[in-house]
């Protein structure tokens, strides 16, 4: 890939920060970055998913209540049917979930 700025090389380059998040990308002597589009989109989907608040129905199979995600969140964070996730309550009795292995 060649710089717009400059018109040199750029070369390849892991781990490069991008609102807090490290991404992939392209970075050229003359300072100028390219990032990963992929990964950069994905990061601005998850900010735009954290400053929203979702109101979630709950089901129930068998003696299990069953909390629903909703679809953009799953896709942002990659979760699919069957995959596990952590559950835990703080003191104040506010839930939070975390993927596993990630």
């Amino acid at each position: 890939m060649r710089c717009h700025k400059c018109g040199k090389a750029m070369k390849y380059a892991k781990g490069m920060t991008f609102n807090k998040h490290k991404v992939d990308g392209w970075r050229c002597i003359c300072g100028e970055e390219y990032f990963n589009p992929e990964q950069a989109q994905l990061i601005l989907l998850l900010n735009k998913l954290k400053r929203q608040r979702f109101k979630l129905k709950l089901s129930q199979v068998r003696s299990n209540l069953i909390l629903r995600i909703p679809k953009e969140v799953g896709e942002a964070l990659n979760l699919h049917k069957g995959e596990e996730v952590y559950f835990s309550l703080d003191d104040s009795g506010k839930m939070k979930i975390e993927t596993c292995g990630r």
